[in-house]
Parts: structure tokens; C-alpha cells; sequence
């Protein structure tokens, strides 16, 4: 009995800890961020974040985030040289449809 006790405990936290909204809020706000390859090569990326008009700051460091976790993934660490990254100044960012795109390179 207590092992069953025990596994449905474990079970519970468990199913708590991987709830399917995992999602990290920035500036007190949610943003669909997603990184890509650019032209085959995995070490140049983008990062489009949707949403900005609901915070220019939380869609900057949603942007950051989502490229770390692309180069951890990808090249098992954080290092990031931006060619224009979530620090640009707001002119220097691409952006339309309520959408920036920030764009760097993981560094080998």
C-alpha cells in the first residue's frame, strides 16, 4: 500500500511539473517566439517573436530566450554573437505585422 501511495504521489507531482502550459511569461506577458536556421546553415539563426505591441521589452527577451535555448540545443551553449539582437536600438529591428526578427550566430 505505501508503494502505490507513494507512486501516485509521484505521479501527481510529475504531471503537475509537465503541465502542456509551460510557457514563460515576459514583461508579464506570453509571445509565440521561434527560432530558425537561415539558408542551411544551423550556426545563423532568426528569431521571430509575434505580438509586440503587447510589450517592445518582454518581445526582446522572449526573443533572447528562444535563441539561447537554439544554440543550447544546438551547440550545447548559450554563446550568441547578434547581428541585430534583443539590445538594437527599435529602429535598427526588423519588424511588420506586429512581429520583430532578431537574427545571430552560435558561435562553434
Amino acid at each position: 500500500m505505501r508503494i502505490l501511495t507513494s507512486t501516485l504521489a509521484l505521479l501527481g507531482l510529475l504531471g503537475a511539473c509537465s503541465s502542456s502550459d509551460d510557457r514563460i511569461p515576459f514583461d508579464g506577458q506570453y509571445f509565440n517566439a521561434k527560432a530558425r536556421k537561415v539558408d542551411g546553415q544551423y550556426d545563423v539563426f532568426t528569431v521571430s517573436v509575434n505580438d509586440v505591441s503587447r510589450s517592445i521589452a518582454g518581445a526582446r527577451a522572449a526573443g533572447e530566450y528562444e535563441a539561447i535555448r537554439y544554440c543550447v540545443s544546438t551547440y550545447g551553449n548559450s554563446d550568441i554573437i547578434w547581428t541585430v539582437g534583443p539590445d538594437a536600438p527599435e529602429a535598427q529591428l526588423r519588424s511588420s505585422n506586429d512581429t520583430i526578427v532578431l537574427q545571430g550566430i552560435c558561435p562553434q
